[in-house]
């Protein structure tokens, strides 16, 4: 693939999302004449193989993997083969395995190619109508309560955008648009579903207003979701609030509760005002045994 010099090329290969009818010409001809290609799944990836009727070699290159691999892909490429990576689907790195393989590639200094594509977050937000002049990605939306609680402060202080772009499980979809109700976030919604595909769907409007349309369609733990975010004006944060330190919070349980650091910590999280980790408390509880001893 790379004629001037003895050393290969890292191709970064977008495939499609949902409907193989988008994998772009260019990136057929990549993955039809690399020496090989690094695929999260090789049993998802010859699916796509087998319809755009690729024949190649694909070597698994997962996120449990990824750092073992790439020491061998970078010295096939040393050598001069070429590989393209791609995943499951859409553009690899974006919340996808790919990124380590590519810091090893520009240290050895190998060419790294990207060759673009489809990508759920920003087809959501072509989509969504909302202000788009900036906007951050957060990749998949946090798990516990206290992680969720510290973002959407985040989001409500603005730094310049209000929307964000998200992704979701469907099996927590519905738990990420409660929690949006449960803390009276001032925001719209656009939640996409199995984006590309034969019965895609948009859903629009207040956090209440796409749950009820999640209820309406019945079926929603299918497909995954691509979720933006746009923070009402008024909502905006208009001056830096006092925030206590996870010290402070942690002291003021133990005198009033008088009880053992570790129940401090779970009656900290569990706090609605609360806006650090789990892992944040157990660090401030051992910076407060150390200077209390």
């Amino acid at each position: 693939m790379n004629e001037n010099t003895a050393i290969g090329t890292l191709y970064i290969v977008a495939t499609p999302i949902g409907n193989s009818r988008d994998m772009s010409p260019r990136g057929i001809e990549i993955l039809t004449n690399v020496d090989m290609i690094a695929a999260e799944d090789t049993r998802r990836s010859m699916i796509l193989m087998n319809k755009l009727e690729i024949k190649n070699k694909l070597v698994s290159n997962h996120k449990f993997n990824e750092y073992g691999k790439t020491k061998y892909f970078i010295n096939e490429m040393l050598s001069g083969k070429s590989v393209a990576v791609i995943t499951d689907a859409g553009t690899p790195c974006i919340s996808d395995p790919g990124n380590e393989l590519i810091k090893s590639a520009i240290e050895a200094g190998i060419r790294v190619v990207g060759i673009p594509g489809a990508c759920a977050a920003v087809t959501a937000l072509s989509i969504s109508g909302f202000d788009l002049s900036t906007f951050l990605f957060y990749g998949f939306f946090p798990r516990e309560n206290s992680e969720r609680r510290k973002l959407l402060e985040q989001m409500r202080k603005g730094a310049g955008t209000r929307t964000f772009a998200f992704y979701e499980s469907p099996k927590r979809i519905m738990s990420t648009v409660d929690f949006f109700i449960d803390s009276e976030a001032q925001c719209r919604m656009c939640l996409c579903n199995d984006l590309t595909k034969l019965h895609e769907m948009t859903f629009r409007g207040t956090p209440e207003e796409v749950k009820q349309q999640l209820l309406t369609k019945g079926n929603y733990e299918k497909g995954e979701f691509a979720l933006i975010v746009e923070i009402d004006k008024e909502y905006i944060f208009n001056k830096v609030e006092h925030i206590f330190s996870p010290e402070a919070m942690l002291v003021d349980v133990l005198v009033k509760e008088a009880c053992s650091v570790k129940d401090a910590i779970k009656l900290v999280l569990k706090d609605e005002n609360n806006s650090y980790s789990k892992n944040e408390l157990y660090a401030a509880s051992l910076n407060l045994k150390e200077l209390f001893g």
